[in-house]
């Protein structure tokens, strides 16, 4: 498995796997997944987008967002076929190189309440609880994680 840095060239790829990865949360959720209200040329021009790619096909997207106090990851997504093979987890290792390579020390990022293996994998993966947020059509998680 690679990481690369995406390009605008990547923009079609990128937003198919993310509509694949989260598609299982919209049932779950009773709403769109916020990943998939964004306009991805966007997050590509505003964001540090990162594609994991396994045999030249691309297996998961991170989404990281720089900001002064900590690194948010605004989406780690991986295709459907490809979970379950360890991508998320060097994706979220990367995120931690990332954010240390910037000078940061904390790790934020933020799931749906009812998305209670997200919060589990997170947890398991040394992400704490920090505060539930209600945005009046769901209710997200925020997690944090200390470097």
């Amino acid at each position: 498995m690679t990481l690369r840095r995406a390009t605008i060239a990547d923009l079609p790829a990128v937003t198919a796997l993310q509509r694949a990865a989260y598609a299982k949360n919209r049932p779950l959720l009773g709403v769109e997944p916020l990943p998939l209200l964004a306009d991805y040329a966007q997050v590509l021009a505003d964001y540090e987008v990162y594609l994991s790619e396994r045999d030249g096909a691309l297996a998961g997207v991170l989404i990281l967002q720089p900001r002064a106090d900590d690194l948010l990851i605004w989406s780690v997504a991986t295709a459907p076929e490809a979970q379950g093979r360890g991508i998320g987890n060097k994706m979220l290792a990367f995120a931690e190189t990332r954010a240390r390579a910037l000078g940061l020390t904390c790790i934020r990022l933020y799931t749906g309440q009812p998305l209670t293996f997200n919060i589990a994998w997170y947890t398991r993966h040394g992400y704490v609880y920090e505060r539930t947020e209600d945005m009046g059509d769901r209710r997200i998680v925020h997690l944090i994680k200390q470097l």
